[in-house]
């Protein structure tokens, strides 16, 4: 399974202990699962997690940002897509597009509008562990 995830959830995860983190390092651990994303992506995962209001360390963003880079497939997105909502999320569209994802996990709202544009699954943190990670498992993770 292809997995995007959005910058919402990697701040959450890094933000505190809880489900966006178990999420991620639940994808990161599946070998079957790939997170995709694309340079743009990359750059804006960079650009958020270095923003002063987080507080986090350099050596902190470094240390995530080397696992990231290490665990995930870049694809570059051939084709623009028009996201009226909010044209600075159009590259997770796009990304999804090329990649061919089959889930998207973001908290932004904004992305229900999208359903109709590309094939890709919206899901929450939540119902990702609901639908993935507990029925694969058998038991609930943090």
């Amino acid at each position: 399974m292809r997995v995007l995830i959005d910058t919402n959830i990697l701040v959450s995860a890094l933000l505190c202990d809880g489900l966006p983190e178990s999420v991620i390092l639940w994808v990161l651990n599946n070998p079957e699962w790939e997170w995709v994303v694309s340079a743009s992506i990359m750059q804006e995962y960079e650009a958020v997690l270095r923003r002063k209001k987080f507080k986090f360390s350099d050596e902190f963003v470094n240390r995530w940002l080397e696992l990231i880079i290490t665990s995930v497939t870049v694809y570059l997105p051939t084709a623009n897509i028009d996201f009226p909502r909010d044209s600075n999320d159009a590259k997770f569209l796009e990304c999804a597009e090329i990649a061919r994802a089959d889930l998207f996990i973001t908290g932004d709202r904004d992305f229900e509008e999208a359903e109709g544009i590309i094939d890709t699954f919206i899901i929450s943190v939540t119902n990702f562990v609901r639908l993935f990670m507990q029925s694969n498992h058998g038991s609930k993770n943090n």
